[in-house]
């Protein structure tokens, strides 16, 4: 396979099992000018491992904006550039958007070298719906932007994908039981393709008690894949919705008798969220 010079190469690496990189990637890391590695140290161990000898810079999230510029001067000399991230396909949660988008604008040929991605890979054994998805990388990390963004996603349908770090992992499914409801099905994917890879399906609240059970549980990167909200979940959070408004100024038996005439809804079902709702305030 010819490389073809002054073009940017973007480049999947593995997620965990080395021997997943493709041979197709492993032929241009070797014959590339430059390779563009978030971690330098990291990707080390990677090239070492297959005797790359490429030379190596990097390139992360604190100097991206720098080197833009640099870099396109040296494709626009017909040198020939891959771009790698830690791990996984580049761009997903990690640098290289402002350089991409760049090399467009300079008429660059950006060249994708498809491989793993701990998104694809965990929804690929998630067991939950893959046709529609939304990817949400990784929430905030303060609690209230993180409940106020879980909020903002209670009523979508599509199936949700988060990346989380281990020290937030329980904080995190914890939100998510308060904002999406308890019975929500789930998928936890940790340390994919890793010696310690687990995927667990089940509902948030039991994802929740499981990984209370052992500190052991909480280490490593994770995948958290939740279903999107049913039909049912959807009426309910309108019922919630609309009941709340009418509580401000009617009282629970008014606010029901107009909220099951506005939702077509039984009465005595928009009685007891009513109550319930009055009593939680």
């Amino acid at each position: 396979m010819s490389i073809i010079p002054g073009s940017l190469y973007i480049i999947a690496t593995p997620i965990g099992n080395l021997e997943d990189l493709s041979p197709r990637a492993l032929e241009i890391l070797g014959n590339v000018d430059l390779i563009l590695a978030e971690d330098t140290r990291h990707s080390t161990q990677l090239l070492h491992h297959y005797g790359v000898h490429t030379p190596m810079q990097a390139y992360h999230d604190h100097n991206e904006r720098k080197l833009v510029s640099r870099i396109i001067s040296r494709l626009h000399k017909n040198e020939t550039i891959a771009l790698i991230s830690d791990a996984g396909t580049p761009l997903i949660s990690d640098p290289g958007y402002h350089l991409v988008t760049a090399a467009h604008a300079e008429g660059i040929k950006v060249v994708p070298i498809p491989g793993p991605s701990a998104l694809i890979s965990a929804l690929s054994v998630s067991g939950i719906a893959t046709d529609r998805f939304v990817f949400e990388g990784y929430l905030p990390a303060r609690q209230a932007a993180r409940r106020n963004r879980l909020y903002d996603l209670a009523t979508e349908q599509r199936t949700l994908v988060f990346f989380e770090a281990p020290h937030r992992i329980v904080q995190c499914v914890e939100d998510a039981v308060s904002c999406l409801g308890s019975d929500r099905n789930a998928t936890l994917a940790k340390e994919l393709t890793k010696q310690y890879e687990t995927v667990r399906k089940d509902t948030l609240i039991n994802l929740l008690d499981w990984l209370d059970k052992d500190d052991k549980l909480q280490k490593g990167e994770f995948v958290l894949i939740i279903a999107g909200a049913s039909e049912a979940e959807l009426n309910e959070i309108e019922a919630v919705r609309v009941l709340k408004i009418l509580l401000q100024s009617l009282s629970v038996k008014e606010a029901a008798t107009f909220a099951a005439e506005i939702l077509h809804d039984n009465r005595n079902r928009m009685y007891k969220l009513a109550i319930m709702l009055k009593e939680d305030k």
